[in-house]
């Protein structure tokens, strides 16, 4: 008898025991998906339901276009299956990052994909003939140095209309090309890595298919030993300088704060900043300087002797920082430089997934992205997937019907973000540039603004993310206009956190604002 219940003991233990192991296993097989931003994780969480761990990058409301990952979120991908974002043109960091990735295995599902071509994409790691004969790369040397300056120019060997270039480098054959941001013409300037590289150019044409494409061009880094040299040379220079500044500063330069500075900019927007004092100070005489690169001297930019600037941009990138005098006109305390960042989007807007039509078809590449990575879940992803799509759909049909019959078809906005809104509805987008909602306008900017809501009888002027500001009701008084947002849901607001609603709600939400203006 005794024999009898140790036998069913050891058969019970081992079934419990059993049992704890199929739990184990079933938790563990959940992939891990590491996501850019926002839209990037709703997406994502719609098609991979409980099946994956789906993580956000930029959690904190952080800016898209000036995050930089940490050595956290780099160990983070480098253990991740799967890493989805938008584009290069939106997450800039996103080319560096993959560069430095250790992880062979993880598979990427980059959703901007879908303004591309089918040729395109399907052939994205092919050379046609046709691409071979017309495009030639020129100017590149025998070898570079680290640090030193690649200038390359595409040469198409017949005549041509089409402006639209990429430029993309990989590091091996092995690996994905990887798209260049910011080199928008036939030339290509790219600081030289530490590794060689190969770059090919491809020239689209006005329905963004490629029309032709190079050969790869091999870029061979060779430092003949001196690398560390080099480097430590470098590390005096920096020093020499840091301590210069620390010299001069009087006052700690987190006594002055710019305010007003938007993530980015385009060409011919106005820039307007503050330099606020942290402290007291009986001082009224500012400069403002401006530099396009570190290697430049500061510029004193004329006419701005106020704490306020404001400054129409060009199509450069470039710093600012402010600096009090003193009745000696001896610097008193300056501030640290801020970031101007001029970004036309290749003459395109980045936020494709405020299209409910465009945003499907990002789904569609999470959802291959996710089956590749756990083909046991290809059902639960596409009915995931079907689901959402569905509730896209809607969104889509509400967006059509509602805005269809409208006479009114113009919209003025802060920031040109709604592009993708304006083309698939048929409405007309006018932005603002440059306009904060930190810091008021000039007399001279209020004119130009009140003569553009005169033009076009503009009974809205609409703000991204966020409750209306003091500037915001400024503005709408001085112009007779009212304010209304718009989300561009880089990030999600805290307002539809807390409500735990989404992306469908807050395109909802859009779309209501937008009636305002489109009746």
């Amino acid at each position: 008898m005794k024999k009898r219940w140790l036998g069913l003991i050891l058969v019970l233990s081992t079934s419990l025991f059993g049992c704890e192991n199929v739990e184990e296993n079933s938790a563990s097989e959940k992939i891990s998906v590491v996501t850019s931003f926002y839209p990037m994780y709703e997406f994502t969480k719609q098609v991979a339901g409980d099946r994956a761990d789906v993580s956000l990058m930029l959690d904190n409301g952080e800016d898209a276009h000036h995050f930089e990952p940490s050595a956290k979120d780099v160990a983070h991908i480098n253990n991740a299956d799967v890493f989805v974002y938008s584009s290069d043109q939106m997450e800039y960091w996103v080319n560096s990052l993959l560069n430095s990735m250790e992880n062979n295995s993880l598979i990427i599902a980059r959703t901007g994909d879908v303004l591309e071509s089918e040729h395109e994409h399907e052939h994205e790691h092919e050379t046609t003939s046709e691409g071979n004969k017309n495009i030639k790369i020129e100017g590149v040397s025998d070898h570079y140095h680290t640090g030193d300056i690649i200038f390359l120019s595409a040469e198409l060997e017949e005549d041509s209309t089409y402006e639209h270039w990429h430029w993309y480098t990989r590091n091996s054959e092995d690996e994905e090309w990887i798209s260049v941001p910011n080199q928008e013409g036939s030339t290509f300037v790219y600081e030289a890595t530490e590794t060689s590289f190969e770059v090919r150019a491809v020239l689209f044409d006005d329905s963004h298919k490629e029309f032709a494409q190079s050969q790869p061009a091999e870029i061979v880094i060779n430092n003949h030993g001196q690398m560390h040299e080099h480097t430590e040379e470098e590390h005096n220079d920096q020093q020499g300088i840091h301590e210069a500044d620390e010299q001069s500063n009087l006052v700690s330069e987190t006594a002055v704060k710019i305010i007003g500075l938007a993530d980015h900019y385009h060409t011919g927007d106005v820039v307007t900043l503050e330099a606020e004092l942290q402290e007291e100070s009986h001082y009224e005489h500012w400069e403002w300087y401006t530099r396009t690169s570190e290697d430049e001297e500061w510029e004193a930019v004329s006419g701005q002797e106020t704490h306020h600037f404001e400054y129409k941009t060009t199509g450069e990138s470039f710093d600012v920082k402010a600096v009090l005098l003193d009745e000696n006109h001896h610097t008193f305390v300056e501030s640290e430089s801020v970031s101007v960042i001029i970004d036309n989007h290749e003459s395109h807007d980045p936020h494709i997934w405020l299209d409910p039509v465009l945003a499907q078809e990002q789904v569609k590449i999470i959802r291959d992205a996710l089956i590749e990575a756990d083909p046991e879940g290809k059902e639960t992803y596409e009915k995931n997937t079907e689901t959402f799509m569905k509730e896209l759909q809607n969104l889509h049909e509400d967006y059509q019907s509602t805005l269809e019959d409208a006479e009114n078809r113009v919209f003025v906005v802060q920031h040109q973000a709604f592009g993708y809104i304006a083309e698939r509805y048929h409405l007309k987008q006018i932005a603002i540039g440059g306009l904060s909602t930190e810091v008021e306008p000039s007399a001279s900017r209020m004119a130009e603004i009140g003569n553009l809501v005169k033009e076009y009888n503009v009974p809205v002027i609409y703000y991204q993310q966020g409750a209306n500001s003091a500037i915001a009701e400024t503005v709408a008084g001085e112009t007779g206009t009212e304010t209304a947002v718009l989300y561009d849901l880089e990030v999600l607001s805290k307002e539809f956190q807390k409500e735990n609603l989404g992306y469908i709600a807050a395109m909802r939400e859009n779309l209501k604002s937008l009636q305002l203006s489109i009746k």
